[in-house]
């Protein structure tokens, strides 16, 4: 099964090796039939620390790192 890939913004940089990456997406609601945004946010593992809040970021699946970890995020130079 390919892992997922998911993109958006770092919102939190403060835990080691960690940062929290808000992913919105856009969803038709089924009874009004209008576009409404929403939101989630995973931590995912950054090995480097390279990531500050504002950046944005590509995670990928990955098998669980910690209680709540279980994306890590590309390297910027591949991300």
């Amino acid at each position: 099964m390919p892992k997922r890939t998911l993109e958006g913004v770092v919102v939190s940089d403060k835990g080691d090796k960690t940062v929290v990456v808000k992913v919105e997406r856009t969803i038709l609601h089924p009874v009004l039939k209008k576009t409404v945004r929403r939101s989630k946010k995973y931590h995912a593992h950054d090995e480097a620390n390279a990531y500050k809040a504002g950046d944005i970021a590509k995670i990928v699946e990955c098998a669980p790192k910690s209680k709540l970890k279980t994306w890590e995020v590309l390297p910027k130079s591949a991300g």
